[in-house]
């Protein structure tokens, strides 16, 4: 009986560590060369309920002391941010892209699959230039459709780095928020935190 059960621990044990060590995603890209880091977006990226300067982008770049471009549009769904993606981030020189997409595909309706789709295809095009991706997730307990365990899929397929709810602490806070959607300055010094904490490293 002893011999069975020292049988099963072992192979218990075996999984375990196969499981740690070999099935983890692997981080595409984590020692990209290229030149510019990116932030690309919507609002949230854009710093809509912020003065200027105070934005995420240009927090995190003043705490890592190196510029950063801010290409964040207000209003972007997934695919009008895939129509821009050439423009504003592939022709850029990417070396990381810290991407907030999504929260307009759940606000508007979009289908969940169709929003990951469009995700997927911009995080994937922008690997193929050799970049490091950042995605800050939003993960909303009543009426999020499923979109953290989205962000969490697309990221586990294709490398890319999850914050899995970069607003974790920041939405209905009132001292954090600008408006019911947007975080004032100090709301942005947390994203630009969590995304500092990510990214800082692969540097």
């Amino acid at each position: 009986m002893k011999k069975i059960w020292v049988f099963v621990l072992s192979v218990l044990a075996g999984f375990l560590l196969y499981h740690f060590f070999f099935s983890q995603p692997k981080i595409r890209h984590s020692d990209s060369t290229s030149e510019n880091i990116i932030c690309f977006g919507d609002s949230l990226t854009f710093g809509t309920g912020a003065n200027k300067g105070m934005d995420y982008p240009s927090q995190l770049s003043q705490m890592l002391s190196r510029p950063i471009l801010n290409k964040g549009v207000p209003g972007d769904t997934t695919v009008r941010a895939l129509a821009r993606l050439d423009r504003d981030v592939l022709s850029q020189s990417p070396r990381v892209v810290l991407i907030t997409l999504g929260g307009n595909d759940l606000k508007n309706g979009v289908p969940k699959d169709l929003a990951f789709q469009n995700l997927k295809k911009i995080v994937e095009s922008i690997q193929a230039m050799g970049a490091l991706v950042i995605v800050g997730g939003i993960d909303l307990p009543i009426g999020g459709r499923g979109f953290g365990d989205g962000y969490r899929k697309m990221c586990d397929e294709t490398g890319a780095i999850l914050v899995p709810n970069i607003f974790d602490g920041v939405m209905g806070n009132a001292q954090l928020m600008s408006d019911s959607i947007h975080p004032n300055e100090a709301g942005y010094t947390k994203v630009a935190q969590k995304f500092y904490e990510a990214l800082k490293p692969y540097l």
